[in-house]
């Protein structure tokens, strides 16, 4: 179309008799034709050789791989050669191009015709055929240009789809991943809701069936008026586990277990004690029947009491094995040989799990044969403390194949299997286990080390009890605090944390006093430095002290002899210590159980306390994420300010050089 356009151009101009100088540009704009004919035969020979490159190399792989290619190598050679015709046909023969092609080029030429009215004036002769000739030439050239890229994508495609059965990688689309959503079996979703407010839901002892008279007088004659909601809810459910009396469960099945998790000084020591109390004053014949197992010695002798307490003037008896007593004392105190044959003088054994499992195994008149209900107290820590596998040992000793005819009685106790017909009948004693803690992990891979039956849970967690399959994943799990607890934290530098008890004690005048460090040095190191300074009544809580001296300190600071208390987290889990107005974390917990239990020695039993944590910078954001996370309705923050500390800092300085020879002459005594 443009050939014939500038044939019909010169055509008239010569009829009208052009100037040489209209002329000369009509064999410029021939001659720049030409030169682009032959930049496209270059182009094209170019790609020519392109191919026959790319065929040496096709070759080579196809010797190499003949099995894989020898199908897919005669499908290029065609594509090869058709491409190299429809190259040659788009210049000669412009009937052969297709459709949209064709209407791409139209459009083309018009735009440019537009664009030439604009730019240039159309009286000039010079001007109208520089404007055809680039109009003519304008879509022959991006034609070609169109086919040259084509080809060359071609190219491209063969080079990357060549070598053949290999996988592709990429191309994968970024997508968000999936939340993963905690799903919780019934027993964890849905529990028994136990009250947070203890003042406002205290439950008369009178109300509560199933307790006898005796056991009444005894909670009256130790003040007690009124059950906590956590011992209102507990004790009817382990009593009516056992209507039926110690030999078979309700029905003739095996009761559910329970599991407790609510927060500290809620009363869940008692709530155990006192159902196992009352079902075992109708025991006939002496046997352990009641096991409570305890991660220290010092929570066990404070159960023991409560125990002792409550069986006084029954013929239950409490005996503990904690390594309080030596061995010889304890096996002993377990059992006689009367009659021909060993006797138990145990009911109820309060033990830590190393001394029982040496028990278990070295101590032949220990029989677990007839236990009734495995008390597990501060359960999480005692499933952490899996590895020493005490309560395998424990369930070993309980079902224990017997001798002679007792094979055969009907006291006879098979390991717990699938429910059926045959195991039903004859019915025997079950084994219940009762778990307690203020922070029960809601992991179902560890509970399940436990074997538990059909557990049932009581929790006064209302928030996290509720969780559903809707729900996201928690990144850890939420606990109940004490409702009568204020917490603050203080942030302070490594030097001023001694200057800060200080001003705490004699300032603020805070007594008494219980200081929680992470490692028994750093509290040996506190003790000395307080000790030195004077004027505060000060002692150390750790293993450093012997049984016999930690059970003293405890007196003494119950009694209000210590002002300030500083301990290792020995004294953190369980113990109920009287009259703890205050605890200060003097190194912040690396763990929310372990910051959970610490400041759960105050504010117990529904009254007020005190709660401070000294943070460095570099503690403060984790620590308090990770507090606000496990459900802390609120920390505080705290600031002392450097000019309260001022007239401290001389006599410490000076306390600093006295410690510094106290600590090499310990030293050098070892």
């Amino acid at each position: 179309m443009s050939l014939f356009l500038v044939n019909r151009y010169l055509g008239e101009e010569e009829d009208g008799g052009t100037s040489k100088e209209s002329r000369s540009q009509v064999l410029l704009a021939k001659l720049q034709q030409k030169a682009k004919e032959r930049q496209k035969q270059s182009l094209i020979e170019q790609t020519e050789h392109q191919h026959e490159e790319q065929t040496e190399i096709q070759d080579v792989k196809k010797k190499r791989k003949a099995d894989k290619d020898s199908v897919q190598e005669p499908h290029r050679h065609k594509k090869r050669k058709s491409d190299v015709v429809a190259l040659h046909s788009s210049d000669s023969d412009n009937h052969d191009e297709p459709v949209e092609e064709k209407k791409k080029k139209k459009k083309s030429a018009n735009e440019k015709q537009k664009k030439k009215k604009k730019d240039t004036s159309g009286s000039s002769a010079e001007g109208v055929s520089g404007t055809l000739v680039s109009g003519g030439d304008g879509p022959e050239d991006t034609g070609g240009q169109e086919e040259a890229e084509k080809d060359s994508s071609e190219q491209n495609s063969q080079k990357t789809s060549a070598p053949t059965g290999f996988t592709v990688l990429g191309g994968f689309d970024s997508k968000p991943a999936q939340k993963v959503h905690r799903v919780l079996p019934q027993w964890l979703a849905e529990p028994d809701v136990i009250h947070r407010d203890i003042k406002n839901n205290l439950v008369p002892i009178s109300n509560i069936s199933g307790l006898s008279a005796q056991l009444l007088k005894k909670l009256q004659n130790n003040r007690i008026q009124h059950f906590f909601p956590v011992q209102a809810e507990v004790i009817p459910a382990i009593l009516e586990s056992a209507q039926q009396g110690l030999l078979i469960g309700r029905g003739g099945y095996k009761p559910r277990d329970i599991c407790v998790s609510a927060p500290t000084g809620s009363g869940k020591t008692l709530s155990f004690v006192i159902p196992v109390i009352e079902v075992l004053m109708e025991r006939v014949v002496c046997a352990v029947r009641a096991l409570a197992v305890l991660p220290t010695k010092e929570l066990a002798q404070q159960v023991y009491k409560v125990f002792t307490s409550y069986a006084e003037g029954t013929a239950v008896k409490v005996v503990m094995l904690a390594g309080q007593k030596s061995f010889a004392a304890e096996e002993a105190s377990l059992s006689e040989y009367r009659g021909g044959m060993r006797r138990s003088l145990a009911d109820i054994v309060v033990a830590t799990p190393g001394r029982l499992v040496d028990h278990i195994n070295k101590n032949s008149g220990f029989c677990l044969e007839q236990l009734r209900f495995l008390i597990i107290d501060e359960a999480d820590r005692m499933i952490d403390s899996m590895h020493q596998s005490w309560l395998s040992q424990v369930v070993k000793a309980v079902y224990r194949p017997g001798s002679g005819s007792e094979t055969t009685s009907i006291f006879r106790r098979t390991e717990p299997a699938h429910i059926t017909a045959a195991s039903l009948s004859p019915p025997q004693m079950p084994l219940q286990k009762l778990l307690f803690s203020a922070t029960l992990t809601q992991n179902p891979e560890k509970l399940q080390q436990l074997s538990l039956h059909q557990p049932r849970l009581f929790s006064s967690i209302h928030s996290q009890s509720n969780t559903t399959a809707a729900a996201p994943t928690p990144k850890q799990d939420r606990f109940d605090f004490p409702q009568g607890l204020t917490e603050y934290y203080v942030p302070c530098t490594l030097s001023n944390k001694p200057l800060l008890i200080l001003h705490f004690i004699l300032r603020m005048k805070l007594s008494p006093v219980l200081c929680f460090t992470n490692s028994r040095e750093n509290a040996h190191r506190l003790y000395l430095l307080l000790e030195l300074f004077g004027g505060i009544q000060v002692a150390e809580f750790s293993s450093r002290l012997s049984p016999g001296e930690r059970k003293k300190t405890l007196k003494g600071f119950e009694q209000g002899k210590i002002q300030l208390l500083i301990s290792t987290d020995a004294a953190a889990r369980g113990i109920d210590i009287n009259g703890v107005k205050c605890v200060i974390n003097y190194d912040a917990p690396q763990y929310i159980r372990t910051y959970i239990h610490r400041v759960g020695r105050t504010a117990r039993a529904g009254k007020a306390g005190l709660a401070f944590t000294f943070l460095l910078r570099v503690q403060e954001k984790n620590f308090l994420q990770m507090v606000v996370d496990a459900g802390s309705p609120g920390i505080q923050k705290q600031m002392v300010k450097p000019e309260n500390l001022k007239s401290l800092e001389v006599r410490y300085e000076q306390t600093l050089q006295e410690l510094a020879d106290v600590i090499k002459e310990e030293k050098n005594k070892k």
